[in-house]
Formats: structure tokens, C-alpha cells, sequence
């Protein structure tokens, strides 16, 4: 596990930097290793943007930043074609998603056509002009963000792109504690320079390496099956009883269990671990399940999340 000391020792300054959302830290960097995207849902002031602008100082890698709103058009993002008068010819100048970590502020401000164009880039990490394709880079990480209190004004995601996001993730807001040692660090940046922790760097090749030390990571053929029935449960509701059959509409797509088991794997080997245990499986499951479940509408009615389904799942689902 050569690269794993350099993504821990970047975990913890991240969480020096990002104080009191160790989750979102740790959803982030998962993110990283597993290769997929990440939807962050929370109230303004908690960090989002900071903490992927912050993981960007400390990689081999180019970050953007696109603050989705009504007016924005697919061009915005993927870049267009500039007519170039000297020769008439036509150059394409590529747009913002080109970069390795993209931060989609507010996605959910930007209409169908925004969304569309920001699909095919995140799930075939290409991007078509005209009758030319162009690859993304190999190191490509979209960071989504949206503010659960403002529905003014916004477009809800479909949910063949919700199923893009590796990950949808919830945050709160931070306890006392964390609340005076932000206070702290911020008032020590605002201080003289060296006050400035520095920051460790990761290199491109390092991050590959992970991904490769990740999937080589043991995982015995009962954690396998574990992950297998959780993902069928949703869908063959009635062998669970009443709580889960009249609470699910559509279950789990195969990209959902792929997805856990790629989460399972980097949270085990962020904490240090050579093997999956189901303790991983339950500690990822509801930020990859909770995008993917459709409740039906009586369920919703009755004030019923989907987190609390999935609570019901990991109890029901036993372990072989």
C-alpha cells in the first residue's frame, strides 16, 4: 500500500482545514479513489466549496468552478466553436469541465439542456461538438453541490443523472466546538504568513496508485454476497415485510451496487485496513443508496426519508 500514507496524511490536513465535516472530507476523497462523483446537499456556510478548493491545493490537478444558474447554457461548460477570421476556419476553446476537479455549485439552478450536457460528461467523460469528440482528462472528479432550503428558481435532477453520482451526501451544521475552532483558523489565516499550515501534495501517479491499491483490497465472497442481497432487497421488496414492500417504488440499479462495493473498498482503505468487512458496507450504504431509492408517494406522504428505508434495510438484511 505504497500511495496510502500520502491520501491519509491529505485526509487529515484536509480535516485541519474542513473543521467539523469529517464526512464530507472523507466523501470526497472516496470520490477520489473510487473514480466517480459526488452530490452534496447543505445549507450555505458549510464549507461545500472551500473543502474542494482546498483538496485541489493539495493534488497535481486544475480545479473549476461553475455557479449554475437559469440563464446558463450547455456552451458555458463544455466550451464552443470560436470563428477564427484570419483563415475561416472554425477552433473549438474548450470550457470549464476540461479541468480535473469541477465544482458544480447549485446544479439544481440549471435547466434540462445544462444538465444534459453535463451528463454525458460525467458518465462517458467526453464531450461532443458538432461532429467531433473530445476526452476528458483521466483524473475527472465533478463535485455537485445543492442548497436543500431555496426550491425557488430550481430544476430537480433527473434520476438517470442522480444515478451518475457515485455518492449523494447530507451535511448539518457543525457542533460548538467546531464552530470556535473555525473561529480560530480563520483568524490565523487572516494572520501573518507563517501562521499557514502547508499543504501536503499528491501527484497524479499517487492517486492512480491508490485506485489500483483500493481494488486490490481483500474482500471475502460473503461481503460480496452481503452487498448483492442489500441492493436486491430493494428490488424484491415482499420477501421484508410491509415496512420495505409498501415503501419502495424502484429499488437499486447494478450501477448502485457496483457503486457500493467501490465505496465499501476506499472506506476500508481509509481507515488503514487490507480487507472489506460489512461494517464498511453499512458505514457508505446510505450515501450511495439515498439518491437511487424511489419512494412511493404514500411513503413520502407520511414523512417517511429514504434514509429511514434504508435504516430498515441494514437491520432486515443479515450478513451470511
Amino acid at each position: 500500500m505504497a500511495a496510502r500514507p500520502k491520501i491519509l496524511e491529505i485526509k487529515d490536513w484536509l480535516e485541519s482545514q474542513i473543521i467539523g465535516q469529517e464526512i464530507l472530507v472523507s466523501r470526497i476523497l472516496m470520490s477520489l479513489l473510487a473514480g466517480g462523483h459526488l452530490l452534496v446537499e447543505g445549507a450555505p456556510g458549510l464549507a461545500k466549496t472551500k473543502a474542494i478548493k482546498t483538496l485541489a491545493q493539495g493534488l497535481d490537478g486544475e480545479f473549476q468552478r461553475i455557479q449554475f444558474t437559469p440563464d446558463l447554457l450547455p456552451s458555458d461548460i463544455t466550451g464552443t466553436e470560436i470563428y477564427r477570421a484570419q483563415d475561416g476556419s472554425f477552433s473549438f476553446q474548450k470550457g470549464p469541465v476540461f479541468h480535473n476537479l469541477l465544482l458544480a455549485d447549485e446544479i439544481n439552478r440549471a435547466p434540462a439542456k445544462v444538465q444534459s450536457a453535463l451528463l454525458e460528461a460525467m458518465a462517458e467523460k467526453t464531450v461532443s461538438v458538432g461532429r467531433e469528440t473530445f476526452e476528458l482528462p483521466d483524473l475527472f472528479l465533478v463535485m455537485a453541490t445543492q442548497n436543500p432550503i431555496e426550491q425557488e428558481g430550481t430544476y430537480s435532477l433527473p434520476e438517470a443523472q442522480l444515478d451518475r453520482f457515485l455518492m449523494k451526501v447530507k451535511i448539518d451544521y457543525p457542533d460548538a466546538i467546531s464552530e470556535k475552532n473555525i473561529l480560530r483558523l480563520v483568524r490565523s489565516e487572516a494572520g501573518p504568513a507563517e501562521n499557514f499550515q502547508r499543504e501536503p501534495f499528491l501527484s497524479q501517479a499517487e492517486i492512480f496508485k491508490a485506485k489500483e491499491e483500493v481494488l486490490d483490497l481483500h474482500m471475502a465472497e460473503v461481503v460480496e454476497d452481503y452487498i448483492v442481497a442489500l441492493t436486491m432487497a430493494t428490488r424484491n421488496t415482499s420477501a421484508y415485510g410491509d415496512g420495505i414492500e409498501e415503501a419502495i417504488d424502484f429499488g437499486v440499479s447494478p450501477r448502485g451496487t457496483i457503486a457500493l462495493d467501490l465505496c465499501s473498498r476506499a472506506n476500508a482503505y481509509l481507515h488503514g485496513k487490507d480487507f472489506v468487512s460489512p461494517e464498511d458496507v453499512q458505514a457508505v450504504v446510505h450515501d450511495v443508496f439515498r439518491h437511487r431509492l424511489i419512494l412511493r408517494f404514500e411513503t413520502e406522504a407520511k414523512g417517511i426519508s429514504t434514509d429511514e428505508i434504508i435504516d430498515l434495510l441494514v437491520q432486515k438484511v443479515a450478513v451470511a
